[in-house]
């Protein structure tokens, strides 16, 4: 596996063992090639994780090996990298690292992070999210050229709803997030409410494509706007990351006019730093924005008051929520 190394990470050194460990045996990339992707993709990267308080999804053998998500900042992190204190919906707390300089990123590498789980929050306010994030999940008997065209429907919905503007990427498999940037104005209620108004609206525009069903057996052949995404500690894979994939994709920021003409396959931990190079990192005018969610909380309010329309079920490790429907499978309920 070699002697360890040592990286330059934007002007900080950090060691690396075993640099020649395989992590993707497909490929044959090495941790060494996965450190070198991220410091490839520094500015990228670090721009979806400044300060935010981030999970790590950790292969320390590599995409083969076991895995584990590690919350809680590791014992032996360095003092030089901040952490937040946040609260889990079961009342419980941990301090989550949050990385302010490229170093933490290539830290995280080196114990086998491939992958950046980032709160939709900044440290500064743990409680008030600043990014609206719609996750497009193809279910089975759709695939990406269906999370597409939900895309460039939902690009519609928003400017509608406020004038918002979302940023997509691929999410590394089949599918398609798009995230807003907001005012850290509202709760993590408030915002999964207008996460699920954004939900219903293209529902009610593409009802043979978009479903906004919680229970798998009600989803058909569609794709699943995945409201619960924006729930408190459930997070979505940051830009840039790569994924657990034996072939090494990384979700990949996009354009609006790649939406449709890239395909997932285009972007690997191989591909990714030349398309960097060359284009730098096409989403980083969003934190130059901070939109409204106004609009959407109106939408929510006339659908619970013209159409009956309230709460949808939360994750099965929730609490029960105040106005939240029975979370029972409706096969099941049936049965009872």
């Amino acid at each position: 596996m070699g002697e360890a190394v040592e990286l330059e990470a934007a002007g900080r050194t950090v060691r690396l063992s075993s640099p020649g460990k395989i992590f993707f045996p497909e490929r044959g990339f090495t941790k060494l090639d996965l450190a070198r992707y991220y410091i490839a993709v520094g500015p990228g990267i670090l721009r979806a994780l400044r300060d935010r308080p981030t999970t790590l999804e950790r292969y320390p053998e590599g995409v083969t090996g076991e895995n584990f998500f590690q919350k809680r900042a590791p014992k032996n992190m360095p003092d030089w990298i901040p952490t937040a204190h946040i609260t889990f919906p079961s009342g419980r707390s941990a301090d989550e690292m949050c990385p302010t300089e490229l170093a933490a990123v290539v830290w995280a590498a080196q114990f086998g992070t491939l992958t950046f789980h980032p709160w939709p929050v900044r440290r500064a306010y743990v409680d008030r999210p600043d990014e609206l994030r719609i996750d497009l999940d193809p279910q089975p008997g759709t695939d990406y050229a269906d999370a597409v065209r939900a895309a460039h429907e939902l690009r519609e919905v928003l400017h509608e709803y406020g004038g918002l503007r979302g940023w997509p990427k691929t999410s590394g498999g089949r599918g398609l997030h798009v995230f807003v940037p907001i005012r850290p104005d509202w709760t993590f209620t408030q915002v999964r409410r207008s996460a699920i108004a954004v939900a219903r609206e293209l529902e009610r525009r593409m009802p043979e494509q978009v479903t906004t069903a919680w229970w798998k057996e009600e989803r058909g052949a569609k794709i699943f706007v995945d409201y619960n995404q924006t729930a408190r500690d459930r997070t979505i894979a940051s830009a840039y990351s790569v994924r657990p994939h034996p072939h090494a994709p990384v979700s990949a920021p996009l354009t609006w006019d790649e939406v449709g003409v890239a395909v997932p396959r285009d972007f690997d931990l191989g591909t990714m730093p030349s398309r960097f190079a060359e284009v730098g990192d096409v989403h980083a005018g969003m934190d130059e924005h901070a939109f409204s969610l106004e609009a959407l909380l109106e939408l929510a309010a006339r659908d619970e008051h013209d159409h009956g329309l309230g709460d949808l079920p939360y994750p099965p490790e929730y609490p029960k929520m105040p106005g939240e429907p029975k979370r029972v499978q409706p096969s099941r309920a049936k049965k009872t």
